[in-house]
């Protein structure tokens, strides 16, 4: 073995040799390598596509907690305008029995005609007060509903409870002021000068409204002919005031969600003061060249007396 010539404690750096550790039977391993090749086999490869890491499915959406009583209020326009259709077709009867009355002073009706105005009556009578009933019920849920919302959007929540929300609402007489409550604290602190305009003609026409359900449900116990007669005309002037005041109501609601009467999302109106142009449109007229008649004496004359010759002209 030939020495190598560096000194041999040398540090690492300054040898010109290296150790190299091998195993003891390297060479048999390294001789049977080179003589007997392994057999490299098929390619590997995969029998399907993994699924280990291509599936990628979207996130699910937020699930929305559940509201009992929106379902009821999603209702609401349709009811409103039946109930205003019920309405109307109840005014309509009430009319028709009315005139049947003024003409069997003198003549007589035939039963069939009574009993078709007797049966429109009847059942419009009671068709009319259901719709109303159901109407008001998607309304305290549409109430409950956009309170709830409305309150959650500012961090807080209802200081009403719902069972006081749904009493106020439903409950004869004291109904009469309460719902007038709960939408003016539904338009909060600073509100919409339109929308709080709309709150308070609402209210004033629903108090009207009961009242006029009342004098027409006294009316009803007239014991004389003339004073059934006008029961019957104050009943039909009754059913065309609460087919009104649910258009009305139909207007209100939607006011507050930032809709017109037909559904269709409101346009905000601005007004733009309008000033005097900077420029004067109509500049001033100036006068033309003097007539070739005219002498030169005369412009002479004009020019040492200092007169000015220019014509003021005033549009009109």
């Amino acid at each position: 073995m030939l020495l190598s010539p560096g000194r041999v404690d040398a540090p690492a750096a300054q040898r010109n040799y290296r150790w190299i550790a091998r195993r003891p039977d390297h060479r048999a391993r390294k001789a049977a390598t080179s003589t007997v090749p392994a057999p490299l086999g098929p390619t590997p490869h995969y029998t399907e596509i993994p699924r280990w890491g291509l599936l990628d499915p979207p996130p699910a959406p937020a699930r929305t907690p559940e509201r009992p009583l929106w379902g009821l209020a999603a209702s609401r326009d349709v009811l409103l305008v039946v109930t205003a259709l019920a309405f109307l077709v109840a005014a309509c009867a009430e009319y028709g029995r009315y005139l049947i009355l003024l003409r069997n002073r003198t003549k007589l009706i035939p039963s069939w005609l009574l009993w078709i105005s007797d049966m429109s009556v009847w059942v419009f009578g009671v068709i009319a007060p259901l719709c109303a009933l159901a109407t008001a019920l998607a309304l305290t849920g549409w109430l409950i509903e956009t309170r709830k919302a409305r309150f959650a959007a500012e961090g807080r929540r209802d200081p009403r409870r719902r069972w006081t929300l749904i009493l106020g609402c439903l409950v004869p007489g004291v109904n009469l002021i309460w719902p007038g409550v709960f939408l003016t604290e539904l338009l909060g602190p600073a509100p919409d000068p339109r929308a709080q305009r709309a709150v308070r003609i609402w209210w004033a026409a629903w108090a009207v409204s009961g009242l006029i359900l009342v004098a027409a449900t006294l009316w009803r116990d007239a014991s004389t002919l003339q004073a059934e007669a006008d029961g019957v005309s104050f009943t039909a002037f009754s059913d065309l005031c609460a087919a009104g005041f649910v258009v009305l109501t139909l207007w209100t609601v939607r006011l507050l969600e930032g809709r017109d009467l037909r559904g269709e999302p409101r346009s905000a109106h601005r007004w733009v003061m309008a000033a005097d142009p900077a420029e004067v449109v109509i500049a001033p007229v100036q006068p033309g060249a003097p007539a070739s008649g005219q002498d030169d004496s005369e412009r002479a004359d004009s020019a040492g007396t200092g007169e000015n010759t220019q014509e003021e002209v005033v549009a009109k």
